[in-house]
């Protein structure tokens, strides 16, 4: 047996904290899923949308400054 194979009875403080946090609310995890879907979980893009904006848009001029 290794040093490492033992299990000790100390639970940290911070455990302690996430295991009654997720016992006072029980939807913790799925309201953390949902908030993870809509900030990065992006629909498939439609490629014929992506075509007709590359298509409309208007050609910047070389120097944007210039009035001429």
């Amino acid at each position: 047996m290794g040093f490492f194979a033992k299990k000790s009875g100390y639970v940290s403080d911070f455990t302690r904290f996430i295991d009654e946090l997720k016992q006072q609310n029980p939807t913790l995890e799925a309201d953390q899923q949902a908030g993870r879907a809509r900030l990065w979980d992006k629909p498939t893009l439609d490629l014929d949308d992506m075509r007709r904006t590359q298509e409309s848009r208007v050609k910047q001029r070389a120097y944007v400054y210039q009035s001429n």
